[in-house]
């Protein structure tokens, strides 16, 4: 089955403004033309009530992708979360953080995930885990780029690839499902939640600030070039995106001392965020965690603030 279907520039997300922000976005995220290809399951590992089965897909061009899913016991249907890894420069890590961690986030988070209740998908982005050998970030992004695209455009369709795999699964209420990332995952997951209102719920850590402001400063070139998306500044902000997941669930996680969501940018995306919260009468939906002592990582008070609002957001009554 064919995951990602073509969609028409409206199709899958809601315009909330005049200006239809959000089909703006959707187009320049590639959204529908990354599709996946489910291609097999393999043999189950249980653990501690916790099933883990390594998961294969193919992409367009009909090359593998795979990754872990991580259920609870039982037939659900259960909830979801859709888990995007994070980059690190550990091209080798990828989806395997689902079901080994990685230092910014410490234990894995998958099979937390599961006994909670939830099911956990992490497949590997392009350039990641074993497609790591297949092309380099920096190859796949420029390509992108020539052909008018972008890597993160790419990544972004794969994504919603999955969503759309885990909505279509008899063992996922596809009602209850959220988005979990980590640094180059909060920004995906974000921007997917803003265009798909499939998601329910978003936890987002360690990787928000407003871009403008780490450009003035220089900082924007800490982010890899698969984070490049041409124009994009011209149509919305960083806080601006994240704010068209109101009235949803969110919580965004930062730490003073990260180089990538230094004070003074961080203040300028939470303000226009917070904004965005309020106009739609939803403050008590919006938690975030600052940690003026904390760096590029994930604090214990963040981690059980993921496990909260999952439980909140997509337990049995959050229909």
């Amino acid at each position: 089955m064919l995951f990602n279907r073509p969609r028409g520039p409206n199709q899958g997300s809601e315009v909330k403004d005049s200006n239809g922000l959000q089909a703006h976005l959707a187009s320049l995220f590639e959204l529908g033309r990354h599709p996946l290809r489910f291609a097999s399951a393999e043999q189950t590992i249980r653990m501690d009530r916790c099933e883990m089965q390594r998961q294969n897909f193919a992409d367009a061009a009909g090359n593998p992708v795979s990754g872990w899913l991580c259920r609870p016991e039982g037939p659900g249907p259960h909830p979801a979360v859709l888990v995007v890894h994070a980059h690190g420069g550990r091209y080798d890590i990828g989806a395997r953080e689902l079901v080994e961690g990685r230092p910014a986030l410490g234990a894995p988070l998958g099979p937390e995930l599961a006994r909670a209740g939830l099911v956990a998908l992490c497949l590997d982005l392009p350039c990641f885990g074993a497609r790591a050998a297949r092309e380099t970030e920096s190859a796949a992004a420029k390509a992108a780029l020539w052909r008018g695209g972008s890597l993160a455009g790419r990544m972004l369709g794969e994504l919603q690839a999955q969503l759309d795999w885990l909505c279509a699964d008899p063992r996922v209420d596809a009602a209850r499902v959220g988005v979990f990332g980590l640094s180059m995952g909060a920004t995906l997951g974000t921007w997917l939640a803003a265009v798909d209102p499939r998601v329910r719920a978003l936890a987002q850590l360690v990787c928000f600030a407003d871009m403008d402001a780490l450009i003035a400063t220089g900082a924007h070139d800490l982010h890899g070039i698969y984070l490049t998306v041409p124009g994009l500044l011209r149509i919305a902000s960083t806080g601006a995106i994240a704010g068209l997941v109101a009235p949803r669930p969110q919580l965004v996680g930062i730490g003073d001392l990260d180089p990538l969501t230094p004070p003074a940018a961080a203040d300028i995306a939470l303000a226009e965020l917070r904004a965005a919260y309020a106009a739609a009468g939803a403050d008590a939906a919006l938690r975030v965690i600052r940690d003026p002592a904390a760096g590029h990582e994930v604090t214990p008070a963040m981690r059980a603030a993921t496990l909260e609002l999952f439980a909140r957001a997509l337990g049995q009554g959050a229909r």
